[in-house]
């Protein structure tokens, strides 16, 4: 795909492999939305950027993907200011140290891993559907295979782990991505998702004191974030999976997820349920 003047929005664009993503598709000639929640390290991330591409189109829009009225005013900016988006790249993730609630009541880490990209992408969709040709992109990870979906603790009320919530809610990114791409059929837009790999980054930083050790401990054996970020990039900009649409992949390539990731009466329940967290339609 020409990338050229396409307009791409990156949620959490201003570290890790977001950063890394948005700076091949600046390179690239795309116009870039950083859709980021601390506004110095956005400005920071887009000063960097200019740096390195002083033509680039750069924007950022400020959002807390935790709280539901801030990713409600981030799209209502992006739909102001543009009139169609060719790349959503749902990129942003989280993973809660301990059992927390947010401002609107759900579990921090269902909130805005899975909650963030479900309402974030329905706010936007019209628009991304005003594209010729336009792709969603949902960063998902193998820690799914740990997750199960249970619809009377989606949020783990009972018997809270903060690995068990990470691993749900990216197993929830795949399921929202195959009920999306069901859904999509017909349409000009593609829905697909990704592991990025084990990512040498600053993921995990706010987590417990044995998340950090293992980050520390491992780093040396994890991807850097530019090779991370390489799924990511080739989903946005390569003609190959033009027409794919509902895929896992894996180093540039569709591979199968777990079972469970597959299951098609799970990706309809949980749509549902998160309609209703989310009141998408009100």
């Amino acid at each position: 795909m020409n990338m050229n003047n396409k307009l791409c929005v990156i949620t959490g664009a201003n570290s890790g492999i977001g950063f890394e993503t948005a700076k091949e598709l600046a390179s690239q000639g795309a116009f870039i939305v950083m859709v980021c929640r601390n506004e110095d390290k956005a400005e920071a991330a887009k000063n960097e950027l200019l740096t390195e591409y002083p033509s680039s189109g750069i924007d950022i829009v400020l959002c807390d993907f935790s709280i539901q009225d801030e990713i409600r005013k981030a799209a209502d900016i992006i739909k102001a200011s543009y009139e169609k988006i060719d790349i959503l790249i749902n990129n942003h993730g989280f993973l809660a140290s301990s059992y927390d609630e947010t401002v609107d009541g759900y579990e921090s880490t269902f909130a805005v891993n899975h909650l963030g990209y479900f309402l974030f992408t329905n706010l936007l969709l019209d628009h991304i559907k005003e594209a010729e040709k336009a792709r969603i992109i949902n960063v998902a990870s193998d820690a799914h295979k740990g997750g199960r979906f249970k619809s009377n603790n989606l949020q783990m009320k009972k018997n809270f782990s903060y690995w068990k919530a990470y691993q749900n809610s990216k197993l929830f990114n795949i399921l929202f991505t195959i009920e999306l791409a069901d859904r999509l059929k017909g349409t000009r837009v593609t829905a697909n998702c990704l592991h990025p790999g084990v990512i040498r980054s600053n993921f995990g930083q706010e987590s417990t004191f044995l998340i950090k050790a293992f980050w520390l401990i491992a780093a040396p054996f994890m991807k850097t974030n530019q090779e991370g970020a390489q799924t990511t990039i080739y989903l946005a900009t390569s003609d190959e999976v033009e027409e794919v649409n509902g895929a896992y992949f894996k180093n540039s390539k569709v591979t199968t997820p777990a079972s469970h990731a597959l299951d098609k009466e799970a990706a309809e329940q949980l749509w549902e349920i998160s309609e209703e967290l989310t009141n998408i339609y009100q």
